[in-house]
This record gives structure tokens, sequence and C-alpha cells, in this order.
């Protein structure tokens, strides 16, 4: 079996605020559909990675490289015209609209009329939306919030997609529901997860990335991190 291309790249990728090295030297790949979720305490580096990938930040110093394309310091839409669907940790959405007019946007933005009424309609069943299709989004719950722009994300059909913290707010049922509608869409794209709920991480992830102080620490299925002790000391504080 030949060995998947890679997608995304990181090149000794550095993000400095004065004296603080919040991202310090960091080389990282993902290959063509794989599901990578990124992890580590507060501080450790992994959110300000995400945004140098996402065009949230300029880095420092190094690059970040997409299909072979640099992006280094591009702004978020240059990225995302390269098929690429961003979902940051704050819900971006267009408050004053429908949940349906906000998939159709999202979607008409890369597909015309008649693909864009499919794929919006698909995407409200996939989700379960269709209680909420009609509903003013600034008068949703956050959980909801959260659902509606993942939706936006899958009805653009992208092949990359970053997600920051995407269960976070959710209740439960909705939490279950997004692990499910990731692992489906690891079907046809790459995702990088910035996530804290380990239930949840283990509900999606294959390899994880544990980053600590700028740097990465350990990559590998989650229950070796689990078991690894210095990993353990890392994320939850001890040993045991």
């Amino acid at each position: 079996m030949a060995r998947r291309e890679v997608v995304v790249e990181t090149r000794n990728l550095s993000m400095h605020f004065g004296g603080v090295r919040a991202v310090d030297n960091v080389d990282f790949e993902l290959r063509e559909k794989e599901l990578r979720c990124l992890i580590g305490p507060n501080g450790a580096g992994k959110s300000t990675f995400f945004k140098c990938l996402t065009g949230q930040l300029r880095p420092t110093s190094g690059d970040v490289v997409i299909r072979d394309i640099i992006m280094t310091g591009r702004e978020s839409h240059e990225i995302a015209s390269l098929g690429v669907g961003i979902k940051t940790q704050v819900p971006n959405l267009f408050d004053g609209l429908t949940a349906v007019e906000n998939l159709w946007l999202s979607s008409r933005r890369w597909h015309g009329d008649r693909r864009a009424n499919t794929l919006v309609k698909e995407t409200i069943d996939r989700l379960e939306l269709g209680e909420i299709r009609s509903s003013i989004v600034g008068s949703l719950a956050h959980g909801q919030r959260q659902m509606v722009e993942l939706g936006m994300v899958v009805a653009a059909e992208p092949w990359l997609v970053l997600l920051d913290e995407p269960a976070a707010g959710m209740t439960e049922e909705e939490t279950f529901k997004t692990a499910e509608l990731v692992r489906e869409i690891n079907k046809t794209s790459a995702l990088i997860v910035v996530e804290h709920d380990m239930n949840f991480i283990r509900a999606i992830s294959d390899i994880v990335t544990l980053f600590h102080q700028g740097s990465i620490f350990m990559e590998d299925k989650m229950d070796v991190i689990s078991a690894d002790p210095n990993a353990r000391e890392i994320y939850l504080g001890h040993k045991t």
C-alpha cells in the first residue's frame, strides 16, 4: 500500500510573544485522510499552534505548508480558499440569519446554487438540524450554535477540516453526535482537532499529539499516552 501524501506540514514553526515561546520550532505532519487530535495543558502551545495553521496568527518564524503551498502568515480566508474548513473556538456565525441561511452561504461560497441547495439539505439531515433550520442563529443555545457552525464546515465539502474545541459547551448527547460526525467526515477528509474532553478524544482519535511548553512532547495512540507516566504528569498533573 502506497504511503499517503503529506497534506499539512509545519517546518520549525515558532510563535513568540515577547520572551514567551508559545510555539517553539515545531515540525508536524498530517497525511491524507488522517485524523489528529492536539492535546496539552493550558499554555502548552496547542491553541497557538492551531491559530498559526488557520491564519489567526502570523508565526514569528518557520513555515506552514498545505499541499506543497507555503501558507505562512496568510489570512484565514486564503487558507479556506484551498478547500479547508475551519471552525474556531468561538462560533463564527451570522447571528441575524437562520440556521439554513448560514449553511447556504457557507456552501454557496464554494459551489453553485444547485450544488449548494443539495449540500445544505444533506447537511441538515446529517446533523439533525431540522428542528432549528428556520431559527435565528443568535437565539440558539451554545451547543446548537456549535452544531450550526459544524454544519457550515460540512456544507462546504472541504478536503481538510481544522476544528478548535468542537465539543466545548455541548451536552452529552450533542458531544456524542459530534464525535459521530467527526468520524464520518474523516472518511473523506483529513482533520486536525484541538480538544480538552478526553472522552471525546478517545471516541474519535487515532494518533494524538501532546504539546508541552511549546513543543511536541509525544505522538502516539491515546492509550499509549495515557499509560506513559511522564505524559500523564504533563497533562493531568500527576503520575498515577
